[in-house]
């Protein structure tokens, strides 16, 4: 998924937001899964809810007002009621890692109890 910068993405140092990549990682999420051919609302109404439980963060370099960032999404362990994936926001112009982040969710049902993960998602994962 791309991402371009805005200035509202920006702060008053004129560098993305440090949260901002939270929002980028999030989309890039639903996008790897959606290409996938799994609507994470679709997963919802099913009873399984994937809240973000743990994240680990690395800004490495800034971006800037109309930079180009690819967010890249790979599923990098798969446990029972959770998986984690690794993403990274890249400048296109020069292919340099901004940042690199690793994020934790947890299949919950409607009253927020970890239950397994969907077969779909797990097979998904898994090729």
């Amino acid at each position: 998924m791309y991402v371009r910068i805005y200035y509202e993405d920006t702060d008053a140092g004129g560098v993305v937001y440090h949260a901002n990549y939270l929002r980028y990682f999030e989309r890039a999420r639903t996008e790897y899964l959606r290409e996938r051919g799994v609507s994470v609302s679709e997963l919802a109404t099913k009873g399984h809810i994937l809240p973000v439980v743990r994240v680990e963060i690395d800004y490495r370099a800034p971006a800037v007002y109309d930079d180009l960032l690819r967010i890249e999404t790979n599923v990098i362990e798969i446990g029972k009621t959770s998986f984690t994936v690794g993403q990274q926001a890249i400048r296109t112009s020069d292919g340099k890692l901004l940042v690199d982040c690793k994020i934790k969710l947890v299949s919950v049902n409607q009253k927020m109890k970890a239950h397994r993960l969907p077969e779909e998602l797990i097979q998904i994962f898994n090729s």
